[in-house]
């Protein structure tokens, strides 16, 4: 699943970030209210889990602006130091699909990420594809030409962002802020990865669906299916 991490606490985020990524998931992660915002109306994510205490704009007011300025209906795991009632009622008025208390066990908190991700498919099965190029958003799987590609989680933000805007051209910045939001890296970070993301996707084909566009961002599209619609 595809999950975004609201948390000011580095220490925290990062215990929750790599358990999740150790168990296939992708995370990303925003230490502020209106960067996660700003990330939740970018993407789709399958479950966000949201501390209450941020700086700038606090979690129960980060799920208002979910539900009703952006119309998301994401699920969301709202996480607190207080175990008191008023407290996880507000988080419930707010918009919060469940509640849970600090110090939590990494091993709950993924289970309940579980079952928020499935309610929010509601069982559906979400997969992109683009020639003979599939990913499997549940799963994770990325298959081309029905073989097998493993790929990093940076690989597959990066893959997702292509997918999902084919044909139509990404550009650096916003594949950038998908990939590490507001923490950009250095300038060849990028590249880099892009050019690894080919070297799986597109070398042992020997057809190019990852295309670059100098100057302004990259693609990715099949070009017979393109052509054959022209």
């Amino acid at each position: 699943m595809h999950i975004l991490v609201i948390e000011d606490n580095s220490d925290i985020a990062a215990n929750v970030g790599d358990y999740l990524a150790d168990r296939g998931h992708v995370v990303d992660f925003a230490a502020d209210g209106a960067t996660g915002l700003n990330l939740a109306q970018a993407e789709n994510f399958d479950v966000i889990v949201l501390d209450v205490t941020l700086p700038g704009i606090d979690g129960l007011e980060v799920c208002r602006r979910l539900r009703k300025d952006l119309n998301k209906t994401t699920p969301v795991l709202m996480l607190t130091a207080r175990d008191a009632l008023p407290q996880k009622l507000a988080g419930f008025e707010s918009g919060a699909d469940d509640y849970m208390t600090k110090p939590f066990a990494l091993q709950e908190l993924e289970a309940r990420v579980n079952v928020l991700g499935r309610r929010g498919r509601g069982n559906v099965s979400r997969q992109l594809q683009v020639g003979d190029l599939s990913y499997n958003l549940d799963t994770l799987t990325v298959q081309r030409a029905s073989k097998d590609i493993t790929l990093n989680p940076i690989g597959l933000k990066l893959l997702q962002a292509l997918m999902e805007s084919s044909p139509s051209v990404v550009t650096r910045k916003e594949l950038e802020l998908r990939v590490w939001g507001e923490e950009l890296p250095d300038s060849d970070s990028l590249r880099v990865h892009i050019h690894g993301l080919r070297a799986l996707i597109d070398k042992p084909f020997g057809k190019a669906l990852i295309h670059t566009r100098h100057g302004i961002g990259y693609s990715l599209s099949d070009p017979d299916a393109v052509s054959a619609k022209a």
